[in-house]
């Protein structure tokens, strides 16, 4: 069996992670694609990354982002965002030359979305494991990963040097596969494997399970996983609500919240922030559970990705006033 460790405490160091920052900027009817002029909603601050991070500091933990953006107003709403809500924003670049990463999105009559991003050519795209990133690793106490951000020049260096520094100290780590199958079958197949398998805590969406463990059935993903190390499981089922499986056989259900949906963009990194700050809080892991589906429900409520983020004091009012499914 290979190395399983706790979610380290609060007092270990701040929650670190790395990759693209963006802004989204939204159609304001549902459609298909962006091939005819329309009307459009935004700038609003973005990126898997910097909505998990935010909400991280949103609940009082310690915060930090290595990343990358423009010397332009997409860049500025940004940083004032993190900033204001107490991320450590000393590790994200300013680049005179590339601006801004964005993402256009257009939602489908069937509730599907259309993407238009600018990332790779963008200031997102040219993230390096800068002395201030050097830093800001040689402090944290633990590591999160996205799969999605690491096809971006420059993550995989900065990966592997937070991983061995937050674990020198005593530290943890969580993953979000955040990948199709097609690519942990690809040419990452070995990265991403190692990155499930150096997991404190694992927090895939739906078939994402399977596909990291190679299996077609549930029971048996989440038994191959914990035999290769990872500490816990928390699948995220979206309305349905979150299920915690941990290495000791245990499995705890958590029904979702019922609210109306306005934009899902963001709700698992918003739920996964949750889940982790909470836990490194000491929290139960039903507890954490609890908060983390109300933290993902009450984001799909408002527009933008960013925008529906809470605190412990407003993640009390909405579960007080909010029924959840049966």
């Amino acid at each position: 069996m290979s190395r399983r460790s706790e979610i380290a405490a609060e007092a270990a160091g701040p929650t670190i992670v790395a990759g693209e920052i963006l802004v989204e900027i939204m159609a304001t009817e549902q459609g298909l694609g962006f091939l005819e002029p329309l009307a459009l909603m935004g700038p609003y601050p973005s990126g898997a990354p910097a909505i998990f991070i935010d909400q991280v500091a949103k609940l009082g933990g310690g915060a930090g982002i290595v990343a990358c953006v423009g010397r332009d107003d997409f860049g500025t709403i940004n940083l004032e965002r993190l900033k204001r809500d107490g991320v450590d924003i000393s590790a994200v670049s300013v680049s005179d030359r590339f601006p801004t990463g964005s993402a256009f999105v257009r939602y489908r009559p069937d509730g599907g979305r259309d993407f238009v991003y600018n990332i790779a050519e963008s200031a997102a795209g040219q993230i390096r494991l800068t002395p201030e990133a050097r830093r800001l690793a040689d402090d944290a106490g633990h590591l999160h990963v996205m799969g999605s951000t690491l096809s971006v020049a420059g993550l995989k260096e900065i990966v592997a040097y937070a991983a061995k520094a937050v674990r020198g100290r005593g530290g943890s780590t969580s993953f979000d596969p955040n990948v199709r199958k097609e690519l942990i079958d690809g040419a990452d197949g070995a990265l991403l494997s190692a990155l499930v398998d150096d997991a404190d805590l694992l927090l895939p969406s739906g078939d994402e399970l399977l596909a990291a463990a190679g299996v077609n059935d549930e029971k048996e993903a989440v038994a191959a996983l914990i035999a290769r190390g990872v500490g816990e499981i928390v699948l995220k089922r979206g309305a349905a609500g979150s299920t915690r499986f941990g290495a000791d056989g245990s499995r705890i259900d958590c029904a979702g919240f019922l609210v109306e949906e306005v934009d899902p963009t963001g709700a698992g990194d918003c739920f996964g922030a949750t889940y982790l700050t909470c836990r490194r809080k000491g929290m139960e892991p039903a507890k954490a559970l609890f908060y983390a589906n109300a933290a993902g429900a009450r984001n799909v409520t408002r527009r933008g990705p960013m925008e529906g983020l809470a605190g412990f004091d407003v993640l009390d009012d909405f579960i007080a006033g909010t029924a959840r499914a049966t």
